[in-house]
Protein backbone atom coordinates (compact mmCIF):
# COMPACT_ATOMS: atom_id res chain seq x y z
CA UNK A 1 0.00 0.00 0.00
CA UNK A 2 1.30 3.34 -0.88
CA UNK A 3 2.60 5.65 2.30
CA UNK A 4 0.11 7.80 3.90
CA UNK A 5 0.22 11.14 3.91
CA UNK A 6 0.45 13.33 7.18
CA UNK A 7 -3.11 14.21 7.92
CA UNK A 8 -1.61 17.50 10.01
CA UNK A 9 -3.03 20.85 9.02
CA UNK A 10 -0.76 22.47 6.18
CA UNK A 11 -0.34 26.10 7.92
CA UNK A 12 1.86 27.39 5.18
CA UNK A 13 -0.86 29.94 4.29
CA UNK A 14 -0.80 30.87 7.27
CA UNK A 15 2.79 31.61 7.98
CA UNK A 16 2.39 34.85 5.11
CA UNK A 17 2.74 38.72 5.58
CA UNK A 18 -0.63 40.03 5.87
CA UNK A 19 0.40 43.83 5.64
CA UNK A 20 -2.88 45.22 6.41
CA UNK A 21 -2.84 43.69 9.67
CA UNK A 22 1.00 44.86 10.24
CA UNK A 23 2.39 48.33 10.94
CA UNK A 24 4.74 48.39 8.59
CA UNK A 25 7.53 47.14 10.56
CA UNK A 26 9.57 45.60 8.21
CA UNK A 27 9.93 49.60 6.71
CA UNK A 28 10.99 50.40 9.81
CA UNK A 29 13.06 48.11 11.86
CA UNK A 30 14.98 46.92 9.45
CA UNK A 31 17.77 48.35 7.69
CA UNK A 32 19.19 48.77 4.16
CA UNK A 33 21.97 49.89 2.39
CA UNK A 34 22.34 51.63 -1.04
CA UNK A 35 22.91 49.11 -3.84
CA UNK A 36 21.26 47.17 -6.80
CA UNK A 37 18.43 46.48 -3.98
CA UNK A 38 17.67 49.50 -2.79
CA UNK A 39 17.98 53.24 -3.98
CA UNK A 40 18.53 55.16 -0.64
CA UNK A 41 20.40 54.45 2.25
CA UNK A 42 18.36 53.37 5.79
CA UNK A 43 19.36 52.67 9.22
CA UNK A 44 17.50 50.14 12.00
CA UNK A 45 14.95 51.72 13.60
CA UNK A 46 14.39 54.82 10.97
CA UNK A 47 11.52 54.41 8.73
CA UNK A 48 11.17 54.09 5.06
CA UNK A 49 10.84 57.90 3.94
CA UNK A 50 8.17 56.11 1.25
CA UNK A 51 5.93 54.50 4.77
CA UNK A 52 2.79 56.09 4.42
CA UNK A 53 0.70 57.14 7.63
CA UNK A 54 -1.37 54.50 7.36
CA UNK A 55 1.74 51.72 7.68
CA UNK A 56 0.99 51.44 3.63
CA UNK A 57 3.89 51.60 0.91
CA UNK A 58 3.59 55.09 -1.10
CA UNK A 59 4.90 53.21 -4.43
CA UNK A 60 4.20 49.83 -3.72
CA UNK A 61 3.30 49.06 -7.41
CA UNK A 62 6.66 50.79 -8.64
CA UNK A 63 9.05 49.18 -6.17
CA UNK A 64 11.24 47.82 -9.06
CA UNK A 65 10.79 50.75 -10.84
CA UNK A 66 11.93 53.25 -8.33
CA UNK A 67 14.54 51.40 -7.28
CA UNK A 68 13.53 49.11 -4.01
CA UNK A 69 13.01 45.31 -5.87
CA UNK A 70 14.63 44.19 -2.24
CA UNK A 71 11.56 45.12 -1.15
CA UNK A 72 9.66 43.22 -3.55
CA UNK A 73 11.48 40.07 -2.80
CA UNK A 74 11.22 40.06 0.91
CA UNK A 75 8.53 38.26 3.36
CA UNK A 76 8.03 37.79 6.95
CA UNK A 77 6.44 35.05 7.00
CA UNK A 78 3.37 36.77 8.69
CA UNK A 79 5.99 38.23 11.52
CA UNK A 80 4.74 41.50 11.27
CA UNK A 81 1.32 41.29 12.13
CA UNK A 82 1.63 38.56 14.47
CA UNK A 83 4.00 41.15 16.67
CA UNK A 84 1.95 43.91 15.80
CA UNK A 85 -1.95 42.17 16.38
CA UNK A 86 -0.29 39.54 19.08
CA UNK A 87 2.52 40.32 21.03
CA UNK A 88 2.01 44.12 21.26
CA UNK A 89 -1.82 44.12 21.45
CA UNK A 90 -2.45 45.88 18.86
CA UNK A 91 -0.47 49.10 19.52
CA UNK A 92 0.91 51.13 16.99
CA UNK A 93 4.84 51.84 17.55
CA UNK A 94 4.13 55.53 16.71
CA UNK A 95 1.94 55.42 19.93
CA UNK A 96 3.75 55.32 23.60
CA UNK A 97 7.31 55.52 24.39
CA UNK A 98 10.36 55.24 22.38
CA UNK A 99 11.13 52.63 24.35
CA UNK A 100 9.07 50.38 23.29
CA UNK A 101 9.18 50.74 20.16
CA UNK A 102 12.52 49.78 20.26
CA UNK A 103 11.69 46.79 21.92
CA UNK A 104 8.96 45.87 18.88
CA UNK A 105 11.73 46.44 16.39
CA UNK A 106 14.27 43.83 18.22
CA UNK A 107 11.38 41.55 18.67
CA UNK A 108 10.11 41.40 14.78
CA UNK A 109 13.22 40.07 13.36
CA UNK A 110 13.64 37.24 16.19
CA UNK A 111 9.81 36.56 15.33
CA UNK A 112 10.21 36.55 11.56
CA UNK A 113 13.14 33.82 12.09
CA UNK A 114 10.48 31.80 14.28
CA UNK A 115 7.58 32.13 11.16
CA UNK A 116 10.55 31.04 8.73
CA UNK A 117 11.26 27.69 11.14
CA UNK A 118 7.62 27.15 11.15
CA UNK A 119 7.31 27.44 7.61
CA UNK A 120 9.83 24.75 6.75
CA UNK A 121 8.47 22.65 9.43
CA UNK A 122 4.70 22.50 8.56
CA UNK A 123 6.57 21.51 4.71
CA UNK A 124 8.01 18.84 6.00
CA UNK A 125 4.86 17.28 7.73
CA UNK A 126 3.04 17.67 4.51
CA UNK A 127 6.33 14.99 2.52
CA UNK A 128 5.09 11.37 2.97
CA UNK A 129 8.86 10.03 2.93
CA UNK A 130 9.78 12.34 5.81
CA UNK A 131 6.92 10.15 7.88
CA UNK A 132 9.99 8.26 10.32
CA UNK A 133 10.56 11.96 11.75
CA UNK A 134 6.94 13.53 11.65
CA UNK A 135 6.60 13.17 15.46
CA UNK A 136 9.65 15.03 16.06
CA UNK A 137 8.51 17.97 13.41
CA UNK A 138 5.20 17.91 15.67
CA UNK A 139 7.30 18.49 18.37
CA UNK A 140 9.47 21.36 17.14
CA UNK A 141 6.41 22.67 16.07
CA UNK A 142 4.25 22.52 19.35
CA UNK A 143 8.01 24.38 21.08
CA UNK A 144 8.50 26.73 18.64
CA UNK A 145 4.87 28.15 18.43
CA UNK A 146 4.98 28.50 22.20
CA UNK A 147 7.88 30.40 21.76
CA UNK A 148 6.14 32.76 19.48
CA UNK A 149 3.63 33.48 22.36
CA UNK A 150 6.30 34.78 24.41
CA UNK A 151 6.10 38.37 25.85
CA UNK A 152 8.29 41.06 24.14
CA UNK A 153 11.07 40.78 26.88
CA UNK A 154 11.07 37.01 26.54
CA UNK A 155 10.96 37.39 22.53
CA UNK A 156 13.97 40.05 22.76
CA UNK A 157 15.96 38.04 25.07
CA UNK A 158 15.77 34.46 22.75
CA UNK A 159 18.72 32.97 21.80
CA UNK A 160 17.23 32.31 18.54
CA UNK A 161 20.64 30.99 17.01
CA UNK A 162 20.27 27.69 19.18
CA UNK A 163 16.94 27.04 18.43
CA UNK A 164 17.63 27.92 14.29
CA UNK A 165 20.68 25.05 14.46
CA UNK A 166 18.11 22.49 15.94
CA UNK A 167 15.51 23.34 13.63
CA UNK A 168 18.30 22.96 10.85
CA UNK A 169 19.45 19.33 12.26
CA UNK A 170 15.68 18.33 11.83
CA UNK A 171 15.28 19.51 8.64
CA UNK A 172 18.29 18.50 7.45
CA UNK A 173 17.23 14.81 8.16
CA UNK A 174 13.91 15.63 6.18
CA UNK A 175 15.92 16.38 3.52
CA UNK A 176 17.99 12.71 3.46
CA UNK A 177 14.64 10.66 3.76
CA UNK A 178 13.17 12.83 1.11
CA UNK A 179 15.88 12.86 -1.76
CA UNK A 180 16.97 10.12 -1.23
CA UNK A 181 14.02 8.42 -3.13
CA UNK A 182 14.19 11.66 -5.71
CA UNK A 183 16.04 8.98 -8.61
CA UNK A 184 19.19 11.45 -9.34
CA UNK A 185 22.53 11.58 -8.26
CA UNK A 186 21.59 13.61 -5.29
CA UNK A 187 25.00 15.73 -5.40
CA UNK A 188 25.36 17.76 -1.57
CA UNK A 189 26.50 21.11 -2.80
CA UNK A 190 25.22 23.04 0.46
CA UNK A 191 26.53 26.07 0.89
CA UNK A 192 28.96 26.03 -2.49
CA UNK A 193 29.65 29.04 -4.28
CA UNK A 194 28.31 29.13 -7.95
CA UNK A 195 27.71 32.13 -8.65
CA UNK A 196 27.57 32.75 -12.15
CA UNK A 197 27.67 29.12 -12.64
CA UNK A 198 26.72 27.49 -16.17
CA UNK A 199 24.37 24.74 -15.15
CA UNK A 200 22.38 24.94 -18.30
CA UNK A 201 20.44 21.40 -18.70
CA UNK A 202 21.88 20.06 -15.33
CA UNK A 203 20.59 16.95 -13.81
CA UNK A 204 20.23 18.09 -10.17
CA UNK A 205 17.52 15.74 -9.06
CA UNK A 206 17.99 14.87 -5.48
CA UNK A 207 20.64 17.42 -4.96
CA UNK A 208 21.27 19.82 -1.63
CA UNK A 209 21.82 22.91 -2.92
CA UNK A 210 20.39 24.90 0.53
CA UNK A 211 22.76 27.42 1.71
CA UNK A 212 24.32 27.62 -2.08
CA UNK A 213 24.85 31.28 -3.56
CA UNK A 214 23.27 30.82 -6.89
CA UNK A 215 23.07 34.18 -7.93
CA UNK A 216 23.07 34.78 -11.98
CA UNK A 217 23.75 31.25 -12.26
CA UNK A 218 22.62 30.11 -15.29
CA UNK A 219 20.05 27.08 -14.71
CA UNK A 220 17.70 27.43 -17.53
CA UNK A 221 16.08 23.66 -18.63
CA UNK A 222 18.03 22.31 -15.02
CA UNK A 223 16.39 19.56 -13.57
CA UNK A 224 15.57 20.43 -10.03
CA UNK A 225 13.44 18.02 -9.02
CA UNK A 226 13.76 16.66 -5.44
CA UNK A 227 16.10 19.26 -4.76
CA UNK A 228 16.88 21.06 -1.68
CA UNK A 229 17.34 24.75 -2.00
CA UNK A 230 16.54 25.73 1.76
CA UNK A 231 17.50 29.16 2.32
CA UNK A 232 19.58 29.14 -1.46
CA UNK A 233 20.59 32.59 -2.75
CA UNK A 234 18.73 33.15 -5.83
CA UNK A 235 19.25 36.00 -7.03
CA UNK A 236 18.92 36.89 -10.85
CA UNK A 237 19.17 33.09 -11.20
CA UNK A 238 18.17 32.07 -15.01
CA UNK A 239 15.25 29.50 -14.14
CA UNK A 240 13.75 29.20 -17.83
CA UNK A 241 12.35 25.85 -18.33
CA UNK A 242 14.16 24.71 -15.46
CA UNK A 243 11.63 21.56 -13.58
CA UNK A 244 11.15 22.28 -9.95
CA UNK A 245 8.53 19.66 -9.69
CA UNK A 246 9.57 18.27 -5.70
CA UNK A 247 11.45 21.45 -4.75
CA UNK A 248 12.08 21.33 -1.25
CA UNK A 249 11.75 24.21 1.27
CA UNK A 250 11.72 26.46 -2.49
CA UNK A 251 9.47 29.46 -0.62
CA UNK A 252 7.85 32.79 -2.61
CA UNK A 253 10.93 35.10 -1.87
CA UNK A 254 13.13 32.83 -3.80
CA UNK A 255 11.12 32.83 -6.41
CA UNK A 256 10.57 36.05 -6.89
CA UNK A 257 14.14 37.35 -6.87
CA UNK A 258 14.97 34.89 -9.85
CA UNK A 259 14.02 34.76 -13.48
CA UNK A 260 12.11 32.50 -15.11
CA UNK A 261 9.45 32.02 -17.60
CA UNK A 262 6.05 30.18 -18.72
CA UNK A 263 8.02 26.94 -18.88
CA UNK A 264 9.15 26.96 -15.51
CA UNK A 265 7.60 23.97 -13.51
CA UNK A 266 7.11 25.27 -10.15
CA UNK A 267 5.54 23.57 -7.30
CA UNK A 268 2.13 24.45 -6.55
CA UNK A 269 2.87 25.95 -3.02
CA UNK A 270 4.23 28.72 -4.50
CA UNK A 271 3.23 31.66 -7.54
CA UNK A 272 4.49 32.26 -10.69
CA UNK A 273 6.04 36.08 -10.09
CA UNK A 274 4.51 38.21 -12.17
CA UNK A 275 7.92 39.72 -13.63
CA UNK A 276 8.83 37.00 -14.94
CA UNK A 277 7.03 37.29 -17.97
CA UNK A 278 8.51 40.82 -18.92
CA UNK A 279 11.94 39.77 -17.54
CA UNK A 280 12.48 35.58 -18.76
Amino acid sequence: MPEEVSTSPDRRDELRADCGRCFGLCCVALPFSRSADFAIDKGAGEPCPNLRGDSRCGIHTRLRDEGFTGCTVYDCFGAGQHVSQVTFGGVDWRSGPKERARLMFDVFPVVRHLHEMLRYLNEALTLPAARPVHADVRRLIAGTERLTRGTPRELAALDVGAHRRETGELLLRVSELVRAGAGGRGKDRRGADLMGARLKGADLRGASLRGALLIAADLSGADLRGADLLGADLRDTDLTDADLTGALFLTQPQLDAARGGAGTCLPQTVTRPGHWTARG
